[in-house]
């Protein structure tokens, strides 16, 4: 066997072994099966909240534990395809189980990642707000090109994604939007997208096929349940209630049930209009609100992450994360990490785990840096 496949052996070895350790593997096996003996409960429908998050603690645990199986049986498959591919002396082989190896170390390094999703809010869903920026009706196609690349990364991540407020552009586009993504480490991923992303084309309603530059914001926050406390005083609410004024079709009503809360002491503004009862728009938009104030005591606590929520800043060049350039040139560049890319087009049908990932590794080097 070559050296430095005997190093990618031992390399992936070593990271397997990481993962069982991250994963407490005797205790998420027993946790399993207690889960598994409780979803068996002819009773456990009787509380839908509970039985929902029994069952996803039971899937994400269950995706875990296969995953790593499945990893390890990789690996030795590989090995044991090597050692044969040598006896029978079968260069074709020995390749073949080479380049297996080489795609394992890809997906191991994935999983290391995952597993570093260990925040205090990281496995919830996520809310996400798009805004237009400054420029009219070309920000607010920009800020809908934006809602529609993060919708198509839910659905290619098999997320489910809910309408909660919309609010149309004056020609085309929007001028805000809010949807909610649901599925494992939703929140995780996508609150590296916060910021502002800029735009660089030849604009579509531009008649003298100038160049323009387009800006729009984007916030993540978690969504959180009856288990964490947000103290929310009445005297620091403004609730107004207005007609729905979205671009129509299946994300917004026509009644005048929709909810805006305003928490006077942060400005954070926050309003839902995706249900014909005015009580439970009302509902939504408290439950994001305290997503919000939430997500803003996490930021005190980690200051790494304050670059990632300002939503008080100006949608300019000076807060911008990413560039999508689509002329002269075809390129996507994070301005965190400078991951970049030139399939512009693949970024905004939704193919965006490479600079999720490549800011995740970002945030636990900064993290490494400030504990050394």
């Amino acid at each position: 066997m070559r050296a430095e496949t005997e190093n990618l052996i031992q390399n992936i070895k070593q990271s397997l072994e990481l993962l069982r350790r991250r994963l407490d593997w005797d205790n998420a096996l027993r946790r399993f099966d207690e889960l598994t003996a409780l979803a068996e409960a002819p009773d456990l429908w009787d509380d839908a909240d509970r039985a929902q998050k029994l069952m996803r603690e039971r899937t994400a645990l269950e995706q875990a534990i296969e995953g790593q199986r499945t990893m390890e049986q990789e690996l030795a498959d590989n090995i044991e395809l090597i050692a044969l591919g040598e006896e029978e002396d079968d260069p074709d082989t020995v390749t073949e189980a080479e380049a297996g190896l080489a795609r394992l170390k890809e997906t191991v390094a994935k999983r290391e990642l995952e597993a570093l999703l260990s925040g205090e809010a990281d496995g919830n869903d996520s809310y996400l707000e798009v805004h237009a920026g400054a420029g009219g009706t070309e920000s607010q196609d920009w800020a809908e090109m934006l809602l529609r690349m993060y919708v198509r990364w839910a659905e290619a991540h098999k997320h489910k994604v809910e309408w909660i407020e919309e609010s149309g552009g004056d020609e085309a586009g929007i001028k805000s939007a809010t949807v909610k993504i649901s599925g494992p480490n939703a929140y995780g991923w996508l609150k590296s997208e916060s910021g502002v992303h800029r735009l660089v084309r030849i604009s579509p309603y531009d008649s003298q096929n100038r160049r323009h530059t387009s800006f729009a914001s984007v916030g993540a926050y978690p969504v959180i349940d009856d288990a964490i406390e947000v103290e929310i005083e009445d005297k620091d609410l403004r609730i107004d209630t207005y007609r729905a004024s979205g671009a129509g079709g299946q994300h917004v009503n026509r009644t005048d049930s929709a909810v805006r809360i305003t928490h006077e002491p942060t400005g954070i503004v926050v309003q839902c209009q995706n249900d014909r009862s005015q009580h439970k728009n009302r509902a939504a938009a408290m439950s994001m609100l305290k997503a919000r104030l939430y997500e803003l005591e996490l930021q005190k606590r980690d200051e790494e992450k304050q670059a990632l929520h300002d939503a008080k800043g100006d949608i300019g060049w000076g807060h911008q994360i990413r560039s999508y350039v689509l002329h002269p040139y075809q390129m996507v560049k994070d301005l965190r990490t400078n991951e970049e890319t030139a399939d512009t087009q693949g970024v905004l049908n939704g193919d965006l785990d490479r600079f999720m990932e490549a800011a995740l590794a970002h945030r636990v080097g900064v993290n490494e840096d400030a504990d050394a």
